[in-house]
């Protein structure tokens, strides 16, 4: 196979980026290079005015008469290419009023919508496999495969998701509610078709950050050693780290793989030959016009040849970078790509604009990354008032309180500045803040090694994404016995997120390592006094978790200093008699609601907060056994956590010998769909009303018990 190295003016875009070419990495035969040559033709410096651009935005539903034309992309097929620059046009109008009346993730979704029209165009799904990382940028994407007239029920219960989901569509081929999968599971598809002697086609979209984690480099250096065909398309909007609600506006790109991206994208040598170029061709004109193209072809693959090195030493053919909003392009690149007979992975290159078409998006990326329902015109969110802080803002108040007091601590996050609370720390103490990029592991081990230089680092990470990590754990801090300290925040149900993002599993896979002390505040209160403890804690790990949403509004320490716990010791919030509720964390509120309900029944529980899971307050729950009938523990997670060492210390020291009973409330043993968190609690069977109801039965009783007042518990 001949080898080249060449780049193709395209047009030049209107968002913040410098090149308007694209080069070609050294593996596609030169009929290749000489066809597209001839699809992709210079135009016009700029673009017409989108509906956006034009001011044209309103509260009401914009009209979309070519849309309207579409459910799926088999009804694509026949349009011009006009007609699909209006379709782009109309489905981005679509997923602003739709996330409008829903909210959800908009950014990501407007800066992918012209690639999305184009992959449909050129692609037959669900035969060829399109994957979208991460897959908060799929909603243009839902909308033309089927779902648009579900797209009002987005992220609500019963209703989509707001990630890509195979129970959900056919068209959704892998679930992505997480980051950096798409190559990997890509390659497993292609690797499988190839096995099963079938021809479809593998595309793998991945961007908007999840390009930073180590995953997606060794599936790409995988890949290019399987050598098997899929096409890998890099969405390069410079976000390495996602903005959520960064306080101070946007924050540059983390890390050196977004300094080589921007290098591929400017390069002002470059920039300097294609000027030369642009005046050979005036005077010359005509034929000579193509002549002097080429020249500037093989000189950009010279300049900035080690720019696209590092996909191509892995194996991968670069295309790029290639203008992700021309639809044109986007399209003539794919169809040869699609086309031409290759062997092994391609990767296209794209650089596109998060908020791409909506001004107050383009102009306020960190705010409209994940939006609350908001009016078109203005751009105006109706989010609602609240009388206390998420308890997010919370561990960030009491963390900053600590960090005035303590020069060695650190804080930790990967690409969440926002979600974490993070951005406030980063605002106090610029120089001890570390954003490591989508890269839980990295951080997790990162984190290990300021440990080792008698730091106190603080990992503030998600607790669903922390099972990312989960071998760092283990391994760099809880075998070694390092005192990091995890902020595990979005414990428990989360809501509009869904499965993807519920913590449900961090109590049962780190109270089982031997080191670690485990710990969950009831609540907001209670978190400032666990950072504190945390703090403290200078000789093992630790970890405390903590819900999404927001405090109860109890009385906060003073200064947001909190003060550090006994470790391994609960207390008793209620004295009551024949049945004791043990609570863990956010659901000790769940056990004082369903107190208050039996009250009136004349039944007095005992209501108690273990505070620890490990270690465990064993004189707390001797103290409960022995002067109850029965023991209810509950918590807001999953099998095998907090109960079950509840349990297991029980039967050790014979406490269930006589006639205790013990029973169990935790989620239950399936993932629980998106919807309203009221919903969600209901669907677990973790609300007040049913810890009310387990009580009445364990005591023979039945659930209608509550609507009988005549009823005494207590006799």
């Amino acid at each position: 196979m001949a080898l080249s190295t060449f780049s193709i003016p395209a047009h030049k875009p209107t968002s913040n980026f410098s090149s308007s070419y694209f080069s070609f990495g050294p593996v596609l035969p030169c009929p290749y290079q000489h066809k597209l040559f001839n699809q992709v033709k210079k135009r016009p410096i700029g673009i017409c005015a989108s509906l956006a651009e034009s001011g044209e935005y309103h509260s009401q539903r914009p009209p979309t008469p070519l849309l309207d034309t579409i459910n799926y992309p088999i009804h694509m097929k026949n349009l011009s290419l006009k007609e699909l620059k209006q379709l782009a046009d109309e489905l981005r109008s679509d997923v602003i009023f739709n996330v409008s009346k829903t909210g959800g993730h908009l950014g990501s979704s407007l800066g992918v919508v012209e690639l999305t029209v184009a992959l449909h165009y050129v692609f037959n799904a669900p035969q060829d496999r399109i994957l979208w990382d991460v897959g908060h940028q799929s909603y243009p994407h839902k909308i033309l495969t089927g779902r648009r007239d579900k797209m009002h029920t987005m992220r609500q219960t019963n209703g989509l998701a707001g990630f890509t989901k195979r129970s959900e569509s056919e068209y959704d081929c892998f679930g992505t509610g997480h980051s950096s999968t798409t190559i990997s599971a890509g390659l497993g598809m292609a690797v499988g078709r190839d096995l099963k002697g079938k021809n479809n086609h593998v595309v793998a979209v991945i961007g908007d950050g999840a390009m930073t984690a180590g995953q997606a480099y060794e599936a790409m250096n995988n890949a290019g050693y399987l050598d098997s065909d899929m096409i890998i398309i890099l969405n390069d909007n410079k976000q390495v780290s996602l903005p959520t609600a960064n306080l101070d506006g946007p924050i540059p790109p983390v890390g050196a793989l977004s300094s080589a991206l921007s290098k591929l994208q400017s390069n002002r040598p470059l920039r300097e030959l294609r000027e030369v170029a642009k005046g050979v061709t005036k005077q010359i004109g005509g034929s000579v016009h193509e002549l002097a193209a080429k020249v500037d072809e093989y000189a950009r693959g010279m300049i900035s040849g080690s720019g696209s090195t590092l996909f191509e030493e892995l194996g991968l053919y670069y295309i790029g970078p290639v203008d992700g909003h021309n639809v044109d392009d986007l399209i003539a690149i794919l169809q040869e790509v699609k086309t031409t007979q290759t062997t092994g992975p391609v990767l296209i290159h794209l650089i596109t604009e998060k908020g791409r078409g909506y001004p107050y998006a383009e102009k306020a990326a960190d705010k409209y990354h994940g939006v609350a329902k908001f009016d078109p015109a203005t751009g105006k969110q109706f989010k609602s008032t609240a009388s206390t802080q998420s308890y997010t803002t919370y561990f960030a108040e009491a963390l900053i309180a600590e960090a005035e007091a303590d020069k060695d601590i650190v804080a930790i996050h990967a690409a969440m500045g926002g979600g974490t609370g993070m951005n406030l720390f980063l605002r106090r103490f610029p120089t001890r803040c570390f954003d490591v990029g989508i890269a839980e592991q990295h951080a997790v081990t990162f984190a290990a090694g300021l440990a080792c230089e008698g730091l106190k680092p603080f990992c503030a990470i998600y607790s669903s994404f922390l099972q990312r990590a989960y071998d760092q754990v283990v391994h760099d801090v809880d075998l070694q016995k390092l005192p990091v300290r995890f902020a595990m925040d979005r414990a428990g149900l989360v809501g509009a997120d869904g499965p993807t993002h519920c913590g449900a599993f961090d109590v049962t896979f780190m109270a089982c390592l031997p080191n670690m002390v485990v710990m969950a505040p009831s609540d907001e209160a209670e978190l400032f006094h666990m950072v504190a403890t945390a703090a403290a804690i200078d000789d093992r790990p630790s970890c405390f978790r903590y819900p999404r949403g927001n405090g109860i509004g109890v009385e906060l320490p003073t200064g947001n200093k909190g003060t550090p716990l006994e470790v391994g010791k609960g207390r008793i919030l209620i004295e009551g008699e024949r049945v004791a509720l043990l609570g863990y964390g956010s659901a000790v509120q769940t056990c004082l609601a369903a107190a208050t309900l039996v009250e009136p029944l004349g039944l007095r529980l005992t209501v108690a907060d273990a505070r620890f899971c490990k270690p465990l307050d064993h004189a707390l729950i001797r103290k409960l056994a022995k002067s109850h009938e029965f023991l209810i523990t509950v918590e807001e997670g999953s099998i095998g956590g907090f109960g079950s060492h509840v349990v297991q210390f029980l039967a050790l020291d014979g406490l269930l010998d006589g006639k205790l009973k013990w029973r169990p409330l935790v989620l239950p043993d399936r993932y629980i769909d998106h919807g309203a968190p009221a919903d969600q609690l209901a669907d677990a069977g973790l609300t007040p009303c049913h810890v009310a109801a387990t009580v009445f039965n364990i005591l023979g009783q039945t659930r209608e018990a509550l609507e009988r007042p005549d009823i005494n518990m207590a006799e």
